[in-house]
C-alpha cells in the first residue's frame, strides 16, 4: 500500500448541515485536500487540541489518551484506508510494548486521537486520487483574472441552480465549474459534495 501522509489543515462550521463541521486534511508536500464532514462533538475535540486548549475536565478522547498512557499503550499511526459511499473508514495502529494491533475507528475519532498522541495520519494513493481536491493557485488565479462579465454571470446562474435543484440534474461541465469556484473560495464542504457527485457518475 502506497501511503500518503496528511496534515490537519483546519476545521470550519458547516453551512449546509446543522451541527456539523468540515474538517480539511492536506496532502503533505502536495496540493490536494480531503474535506470530511464531522459531528459537533468530534469537531470540538479536534479544535481544542489544535488550539492547545485544556478543558476543565477531560473529554472522551482525553480519557482514552490518559487510559492508554497509563497502561503503556501507544498509537503509532492513523490510516484512512477505505472510502465507501462517501464515508471514510480509518484504523488505529496501536503498540502495547510487545505487538502492533489494528483497531477500526471513525475517521473523526481517529484524527482527534492522532492529534493527542502526536502520531502521523496516512491515507492511500487510491483514496486521495478519488477524494482529493487539487489546489492549483496559479491556474485558479489565471482562470478568474481572465473571466469576463458573461462568465461571471454564468457563475451566478450556476450558484442559484445549485441551491434550488438537485446536483443530479446538472451536467458535468457545470459541476466542474462550481467545483473550481468552491475551491477558490475555500468552501471545502461544497467542493466535497460536488466531488462525490462527480465520482458517483464516473463509477456508474
Amino acid at each position: 500500500m502506497n501511503k500518503i501522509r496528511l496534515n490537519v489543515l483546519g476545521i470550519s462550521y458547516s453551512q449546509t448541515q446543522t451541527g456539523a463541521y468540515a474538517l480539511v486534511l492536506a496532502e503533505e508536500g502536495g496540493k490536494r485536500r480531503i474535506p470530511i464532514i464531522v459531528g459537533g462533538f468530534e469537531a470540538q475535540a479536534i479544535a481544542i487540541q489544535l488550539e492547545g486548549l485544556k478543558p476543565p475536565r477531560p473529554l472522551t478522547h482525553d480519557l482514552f489518551y490518559n487510559f492508554s498512557r497509563t497502561f503503556e499503550i501507544d498509537i503509532l499511526e492513523v490510516t484512512i484506508h477505505k472510502l465507501e459511499e462517501g464515508v471514510f473508514h480509518s484504523k488505529l495502529t496501536c503498540y502495547d510494548g510487545n505487538k502492533n494491533v489494528e483497531i477500526d475507528t471513525r475517521t473523526s475519532d481517529a484524527i482527534a486521537l492522532a492529534l493527542r498522541f502526536k502520531c502521523p495520519i496516512y491515507t492511500t494513493s487510491e483514496i486521495i486520487d478519488r477524494a482529493g481536491i487539487v489546489l492549483d493557485f496559479e491556474q485558479e488565479s489565471s482562470e478568474y483574472d481572465d473571466d469576463d462579465d458573461e462568465s461571471a454571470s454564468k457563475d451566478i446562474e450556476i450558484e442559484e441552480e445549485f441551491s434550488e435543484n438537485d446536483m443530479a440534474e446538472m451536467d458535468d461541465q457545470d459541476l466542474n465549474q462550481m467545483l473550481q469556484k468552491a475551491i477558490k473560495e475555500e468552501d471545502y464542504e461544497k467542493a466535497s459534495m460536488i466531488r462525490d457527485e462527480l465520482n458517483r457518475r464516473q463509477d456508474s
